[in-house]
């Protein structure tokens, strides 16, 4: 899909709020509301916008400690890669789950209440699947940054 300039603007002002009026929308980007619409319809259906969200503090609702996880798989056919993203992608605790390349076969982004959850929580996901060769656990000390922007250019 080609974007042009006034698709950039729109991507660029919606990712920093996607609250923002039609109206507030479109003075920023020099278009009429309904063209904004229209815009905005269209790279909803081409999924150039694939949701928009609200990011929550996972300290303030009780999920006080997150942790990257290199995953390590016995085998990597393609059912049991598929096996793999279905079951973590099930688990509301892994926030984000990549394939790639290098010693780990995933890596995920966990966040859990405490120690004993994350422990549950690596019951579930490693020790009771047989597929899984080892994990390597690494527990954030500080959120430096965090964020889903996508830096946006012509």
């Amino acid at each position: 899909m080609h974007l042009d300039t006034s698709d950039i603007t729109i991507l660029g002002v919606i990712q920093k709020n996607c609250r923002i009026s039609l109206e507030s929308l479109s003075e920023q980007c020099a278009l009429s509301v309904p063209s904004v619409q229209r815009r905005l319809k269209r790279l909803r259906d081409n999924k150039v916008i694939s949701s928009e969200v609200a990011i929550i503090d996972p300290e303030m609702v009780g999920f006080d400690m997150t942790f990257i996880v290199q995953v390590e798989l016995e085998r990597e056919a393609l059912r049991q890669l598929d096996e793999f993203r279905k079951h973590v992608s099930k688990e509301p605790r892994v926030q984000q789950c990549y394939y790639v390349t290098g010693d780990a076969d995933f890596v995920l982004i966990c966040s859990a209440k405490n120690m004993r959850d994350f422990e549950d929580l690596t019951h579930q996901l490693f020790f009771d699947n047989a597929n899984v060769r080892r994990f390597k656990t690494s527990v954030v000390m500080d959120r430096a940054k965090v964020g889903l922007q996508v830096p946006i250019s012509e």
